[in-house]
């Protein structure tokens, strides 16, 4: 079943807005939940698109993380880029390098979609942040935040967005 053919996805998808600079939720799931990024590798290729979409500006990446079987990527969205080609080519990109990694051309990394969330005004951005980079502690993961590998926030490194208040 192709995800034109679910009941409800187009009905997901009308109504969904790009705005520029709008701080977005969003959260990519690999194909049939696969536990993709316990794989160093995987998971770092991941991690060098999403640096590299905020270093061309694309986005601003407020924070991320990558979980063994999905992605929680919070971003405020750049002048010139939509949601869906966002997202379409962080997947592609990924997509081949973590085949070849794996030696399965052609193999779908990623399920068909994405979740996206606007953030709103009244909403605490930093709420929303700590809330995404819990997620290992949450899953039971890790017991530190500061032993998972896989996350980043600009609150660590930029001092424009303040101190790097993300503890939980």
């Amino acid at each position: 079943m192709t995800h034109f053919s679910k009941p409800h996805a187009r009905a997901l998808r009308r109504g969904r807005f790009s705005e520029p600079g709008r701080p977005y939720l969003l959260t990519l799931v690999t194909q049939e939940r696969q536990r993709i990024f316990e794989d160093l590798y995987c998971a770092r290729v991941v991690v060098r698109a999403l640096r590299h979409c905020h270093q061309r500006g694309k986005v601003t990446s407020l924070c991320h993380v990558l979980m063994p079987d999905h992605l929680h990527w919070l971003v405020v969205l750049g002048q010139q880029e939509t949601l869906a080609t966002l997202v379409r080519s962080v997947k592609t990109y990924t997509g081949r390098l973590v085949n070849i990694q794996r030696d399965s051309p052609g193999t779908p990394v990623w399920q068909a979609g994405y979740h996206d969330h606007a953030v709103r005004a009244e909403e605490d951005i930093r709420a929303v942040a700590r809330y995404v980079v819990a997620n290992p502690l949450r899953a039971d993961l890790v017991s530190d935040i500061g032993a998972y590998p896989h996350w980043d926030a600009i609150w660590l490194e930029d001092p424009a967005y303040g101190p790097p208040d993300i503890g939980i």
